[in-house]
């Protein structure tokens, strides 16, 4: 099992390779939209450490539904997708290994450059540490659920509009919860509640997202 989820991972990391704009796009968005916030709405530290919070989260919200349409859009066009529904490998760990293989080019990125989003909105350690902690359990939960409306729009033409109305209710929950826990950190809290849900979003979501996934591709592909 663990072998078919490595070959998804390594197949969807070298694709990803090859097609580099999908991977920077996103990041760049990101940037794009933590630098200019400070440039906007002034330096001024007090102020952009009490709007860090909502400004990080919105950010990788954002910059993750740009990178979502292509996690099964390449494999439906060339017809790998199909194929890969007709082999004796379980759909679901496909799902899982296509995921996850999101995660490592989308999610974990934004989490190494957490630091530098820290400089640039005058964060604290501890608020740093919030911010880091949120988006570990939090964007692998935007991924998973992003994957579902993903594969219930991968058969339509300009499904981009539709998959925004399908998973951005998915995402509210994360984006409190997040952003919550960083404001806690930034006034000096415990947050520890706040991550605690966030840990069981991100299990629920492991465990129950490549199912509905796999069903949701058997439903737009029949």
């Amino acid at each position: 099992m663990f072998d078919i989820l490595w070959q998804v991972i390594r197949r969807e990391l070298l694709m990803a390779v090859r097609q580099r704009s999908d991977i920077l796009n996103p990041l760049w968005f990101f940037l794009i939209v933590i630098t200019l916030f400070p440039l906007g709405i002034g330096p001024e530290p007090a102020l952009l450490s009490r709007m860090a919070p909502g400004i990080v989260w919105v950010a990788a919200l954002l910059s993750a539904m740009l990178s979502l349409e292509r996690l099964f859009r390449d494999d439906f066009a060339d017809g790998s997708l199909e194929q890969l529904m007709l082999t004796p490998c379980p759909l679901p760990l496909v799902a899982l290994g296509k995921v996850s293989a999101h995660w490592l080019l989308t999610g974990l990125p934004l989490l190494l450059l957490s630091p530098l989003v820290a400089v640039l909105l005058s964060m604290d350690w501890q608020t740093w540490q919030a911010v880091a902690l949120t988006l570990l359990l939090g964007t692998p939960v935007l991924s998973l659920l992003g994957a579902i409306g993903v594969a219930l729009t991968v058969g339509l033409r300009r499904g981009g509009v539709l998959l925004s109305l399908l998973v951005l209710p998915l995402f509210i929950p994360v984006l409190i919860f997040a952003t919550s826990a960083i404001d806690a950190a930034s006034m000096g809290l415990a947050y520890n509640g706040q991550l605690a849900i966030l840990a069981a979003l991100l299990a629920g979501s492991l465990t129950l997202t490549p199912m509905a996934v796999a069903a949701a591709l058997r439903v737009s592909l029949h």
